[in-house]
């Protein structure tokens, strides 16, 4: 796909890897204030070879994103923060923008060559590559994750990950296998990390989760039976806990959170 034309201002997502380009300015109170760039044209060059994506929001709202070749050195205009950390940083809206921008910049740098006949492939539409010999079409692919709170009395249970990054505790959570429901889901990841059997699942809400292509789809469960036995290569701590001595908890941008915080405000 060539280089998009410019259809007026917009957003423009600048990544290298993950790493995610923002503006910085001084407001009247000498604070600063950060934002993704904007502009009818892109603040720096792409990188070489590097194609500038039309990226579509569910607002219907057209932005901008490309990747670049090197970390751009901090400066008192510019700055590059780490994509999850840039929650802290900028809008809820643009945030989320930045989240499929770079779904679809890593969907792009790895889906160059067609899986079936290894061809290089053909950019057709803003998600759709196509494979000029066999017509192998692909898409940017969407990993679904199941994320569980599971209650127990008073109390839930939560876990820390051996892949989080820090010393919070979450919930449960693992990857959808071929030919499951989420429920069996939920079922399954329950018992092979904390051997726990889990009854009345029920749908609680769901994510996207660029980091770097999935979807976590949050629910409540009840304690059912058995004794936490933790699946050691996955888990690193694990218990149940009362609101009364809750360890540290995840920050706000992730679903976990916010099941977490519903249920601290229901009990």
């Amino acid at each position: 796909m060539k280089n998009s034309k410019k259809q007026g201002p917009t957003q423009w997502f600048i990544f290298f890897k993950d790493q995610l380009l923002l503006k910085k300015e001084k407001t009247e109170k000498g604070e600063i204030k950060y934002s993704v760039p904007y502009g009818t044209e892109p603040p720096l060059a792409p990188g070489s070879g590097s194609t500038i994506h039309e990226v579509f929001l569910p607002t219907d709202e057209m932005v901008h994103a490309f990747a670049i070749e090197q970390l751009v050195t901090e400066t008192e205009e510019w700055v590059m923060v780490n994509l999850r950390g840039s929650y802290e940083y900028i809008t809820l809206d643009e945030y989320k923008a930045a989240g499929k921008a770079y779904q679809i910049l890593y969907w792009d740098q790895h889906s160059r060559f067609c899986p079936a006949c290894g061809m290089p492939t053909e950019h057709k539409t803003p998600i759709m590559k196509k494979c000029p010999s066999c017509a192998y079409e692909i898409y940017p692919p969407i990993s679904t994750a199941i994320i569980v709170l599971i209650r127990r009395g008073e109390e839930i249970l939560l876990v820390h990950a051996r892949n989080f990054r820090g010393t919070f505790y979450g919930l449960v959570a693992g990857f959808l296998e071929a030919g499951e429901t989420l429920e069996q889901c939920v079922q399954r990841e329950v018992m092979e990390e904390t051997g726990l059997r889990v009854k009345n699942i029920t749908y609680f809400g769901n994510q996207p989760w660029p980091y770097p292509s999935g979807l976590m789809v949050g629910f409540i469960a009840d304690y059912e039976s058995g004794e936490i036995k933790l699946q050691k290569d996955e888990l690193s701590a694990g218990a149940f806990y009362s609101k009364e001595n809750m360890p540290e908890i995840p920050r706000k941008l992730s679903i976990a959170r916010k099941m977490i915080d519903w249920w601290l405000s229901n009990n």
